[in-house]
């Protein structure tokens, strides 16, 4: 469960990045910039300001908080719960020998193109849609590639978020 807007602000910093964690995996140096900037009115207050935050970054912490979701495709073993169903792994057609291949091909051209992991707002697309995604995104511009990532973690985790049981609007209360 996550804690209310009124809590995050009155929490320790670490606190407030173990609920960050549920929503944007593990960037701990992200985290800790979130934390800075409380206090928060709303939950979409948060949002707002992680998304300044994460494109106002150093790129090096940029790419760390894209690092921290996991490979689309990457072994069910090591993805979080929320991870796990978001990539389809609780669906049987997730587990297709030939789309997981691909997928690990295109991720590789990927990270060796870009310097970074590609992270996508999935919204439950099959993972065939997602590798023809990554393809598509190939030959895309660096900067625009890294600016779109960061801005679908924050969709990921308004998302996450949502379904976790926090209010999608700024009368959430406390």
């Amino acid at each position: 469960m996550l804690p209310r807007v009124g809590e995050l602000n009155e929490t320790d910093e670490a606190g407030f990045a173990a609920a960050m964690a549920l929503l944007f995996e593990r960037a701990p140096r992200f985290a800790g910039r979130l934390a800075a900037g409380r206090p928060y009115g709303s939950h979409d207050q948060l949002f707002e300001r992680a998304e300044q935050v994460a494109l106002a970054m150093p790129e090096r912490e940029q790419i760390e908080l894209l690092e921290s979701h996991p490979r689309i495709g990457a072994a069910p073993a090591t993805v979080s719960a929320l991870s796990y169903r978001e990539q389809g792994y609780d669906r049987p057609a997730a587990s297709d020998a030939e789309v997981a291949a691909r997928l690990e091909r295109l991720n590789e051209a990927y990270e060796r193109g870009f310097g970074f992991r590609f992270v996508i707002f999935v919204a439950g697309r099959p993972r065939s849609e997602i590798a023809d995604l990554i393809e598509q995104h190939l030959a895309a511009e660096r900067d625009a590639e890294l600016r779109r990532g960061l801005r679908d973690v924050i969709a990921i985790a308004r998302d996450r978020a949502t379904r976790l049981g926090w209010p999608n609007t700024a009368e959430e209360g406390r």
